[in-house]
C-alpha cells in the first residue's frame, strides 16, 4: 500500500487522542514491538524494540541497537491532540425544546468551522462492573449531534465578523426534548430509573456495548465526521480532519519502523494535551520522556548524561504554507508551498527550537538524499505560534531542531496539507533515523 493511502486509512480513524494511541500500538505490535509498563522494572535487551503508554494518549517507542559502543539517542517527538470541544462532566442541558450538551473548547478551535456539520462523540469511558473500575474507549460511529449557526436574516452583520461565545454559540444539539429512547426495561429496572427523559450515562454505556454497570467518567469529545478526501486537479491536496499534527505524527511513525541503525537508540513520541500547554502527566513538558530515556540508560547501563550531550531531538509539527488568499500575512522572504518538502521552522524567540546548527543537519540529510526543504519565519510584528519541542527541553535538554508538513487552515475542523507531503515527511524521518549524527 502506498504511504500516503496507509495514512489516510490511520486519520479516518483517529477519532481522538486515544484512538490515534491505540492506532500506533497497533502498528508498533504488528512489526514485533514488546509493551512495556511503567509500574513494572524493565529488564531491556539488544536487538529488540519496545513501546510504552502513559494515560492511553501518550506512547514512546523506542529500538535497541545489537551494538552500543557510544550510545546516543536520535528522538522525533510529535503530539496527536487537536482543537476540539470536550463534554463537561454532566453534559446534558433541557431546555424544554432541545437536549444539548454542555461543552468547552479544548485547544485553540477555529469556532465557526466547527458549525452546521454532522457531529459525533470519541474518547474514553470509566465505569464500575462490581468492585471493579474499568475503561474502554468509545466513538459513536453516527450523525448524532449539530451546532446550528444564527441565519442571517438574525444577524445581518454575521459576514463582518461575529465574535462566537462557546458557552452560547458552541453548544451542541443532541436531539429534541421529550424524544423517547428504546432503553432496556430490565437495565432501568437495575438503575432505579424509570422510561423516561434522556439519560446520558445509559445512551452511553449502550453504545460502548457495556450492560449492567455504572458509569463512572468520561473524556469525551466532539469529533468531526468528516474523512479525509485528496483534492485539486489532479488530487495532489489532502483535506482531514485533525491534520495538525496527525499528519506529521503518523508519517514520522511509519518513517520510524522503517528505518533501522546500529549506531544510535532511536526513539518516537507522541504526546497528548499539546494544543493546551503540555502540563500534564502525559504531556512534552512532563516527564514522561525523561524516564523512559532514564529507565534505557539504567536497564544497559550506560553514562546517560554523556550519551544526552550527544543526542538529537526533532520537534515535528506542521508548519503554515504562505495562504494564496492572504499574502501579505508571511514573511516577505518566506515561500511555504504545499507540497514542497518538509518545513524547517525558526524563531529568534525560541517559541521553535532549530538554530544554525540543529538545523544543519536537517539540511545535510536533505540534501544527501534529495530530498526538498523549505524554510519558515513569521513576519516580525506577529507573534507566531510555538510546539512541543522547548517543551521537552526543559525536561531533556537536547539539541533540537523544529519542522512539520507544510498546511493550510490550522486548527480549523477540517485542514488542509499537499498529498505527496505524506511521503516526504515518511522518507526524511527514515533517514534521519538512519544517519549519524557527530557534533
Amino acid at each position: 500500500m502506498e504511504i500516503e493511502e496507509k495514512i489516510i486509512q490511520l486519520l479516518d480513524k483517529s477519532y481522538s487522542q486515544f484512538h490515534v494511541v491505540e492506532n500506533m500500538k497497533e502498528e508498533l505490535l504488528n512489526k514485533g514491538y514488546i509493551e512495556l509498563d511503567e509500574r513494572n522494572t524493565w529488564e531491556l535487551k539488544k536487538d529488540v524494540n519496545y513501546f510504552v503508554t502513559r494515560n492511553d494518549s501518550s506512547i514512546i517507542a523506542f529500538k535497541i541497537p545489537s551494538s552500543l559502543t557510544k550510545p546516543s539517542f536520535k528522538v522525533g517527538a510529535t503530539h496527536n491532540d487537536s482543537p476540539t470541544f470536550k463534554l463537561k462532566p454532566n453534559p446534558i442541558i433541557d431546555n424544554g425544546n432541545y437536549l444539548s450538551l454542555d461543552v468547552e473548547p479544548y485547544g485553540g478551535a477555529i469556532y465557526p468551522s466547527w458549525l452546521d456539520r454532522p457531529l459525533s462523540l470519541a474518547g474514553r469511558i470509566f465505569y464500575q462492573e462490581g468492585d471493579k473500575v474499568l475503561s474502554k474507549l468509545i466513538a459513536i460511529d453516527e450523525d448524532i449531534a449539530f451546532i446550528p449557526n444564527l441565519c442571517i436574516h438574525m444577524n445581518r452583520d454575521i459576514n463582518n465578523g461575529h465574535n462566537y461565545n462557546p458557552a452560547i454559540d458552541m453548544r451542541p444539539i443532541l436531539g429534541l426534548a421529550g424524544a423517547s429512547y428504546d432503553y432496556d426495561s430490565r437495565v432501568l429496572d437495575r438503575l432505579g430509573l424509570k422510561d423516561e427523559g434522556f439519560y446520558f450515562d445509559y445512551y452511553i454505556l449502550n453504545k460502548a456495548g457495556i450492560k449492567d454497570a455504572k458509569l463512572l467518567s468520561h473524556d469525551l469529545y466532539l469529533y468531526n465526521r468528516d474523512k479525509a478526501a485528496r483534492l485539486g486537479i489532479n488530487k495532489e491536496l489532502l483535506s482531514s480532519p485533525r491534520l495538525d499534527d496527525l499528519s506529521s505524527a503518523y508519517s514520522s511513525l511509519l518513517g520510524f519502523i522503517d528505518s533501522s541503525n546500529s549506531s544510535s537508540i532511536d526513539v518516537f513520541a507522541s504526546f497528548d494535551n499539546e494544543e493546551v500547554g503540555s502540563l500534564t502527566r502525559q504531556g512534552a513538558n512532563s516527564d514522561f520522556l525523561k524516564n523512559v530515556l532514564t529507565r534505557i540508560s539504567i536497564s544497559l547501563n550506560f553514562d546517560l548524561y554523556a550519551c544526552l550531550a550527544s543526542s538529537y531531538l526533532l520537534s515535528i509539527d506542521n508548519a503554515h504554507a504562505n495562504h494564496p488568499n492572504f499574502p501579505s500575512i508571511s514573511d516577505q522572504t518566506t515561500d511555504v508551498k504545499l507540497n514542497g518538502g518538509i518545513v524547517i521552522k525558526y524563531n529568534a524567540n525560541q517559541s521553535y527550537t532549530s538554530d544554525a546548527l540543529s538545523s544543519s543537519f536537517v539540511k545535510a540529510i536533505c540534501n544527501k538524499n534529495g530530498f526538498a526543504y523549505q524554510e519558515y519565519t513569521n513576519r516580525s510584528d506577529m507573534r507566531g505560534g510555538s510546539t512541543l519541542g522547548n517543551l521537552s527541553n526543559s525536561e531533556v535538554s537536547l539539541v533540537s531542531c523544529d519542522i512539520g508538513i507544510a498546511q493550510l487552515a490550522m486548527h480549523s475542523t477540517n485542514e488542509l496539507i499537499g498529498y505527496h507531503d505524506l511521503k516526504n515527511m515518511t522518507l526524511f524521518l527514515k533517514e534521519f533515523y538512519q544517519t549519524d549524527l557527530t557534533f
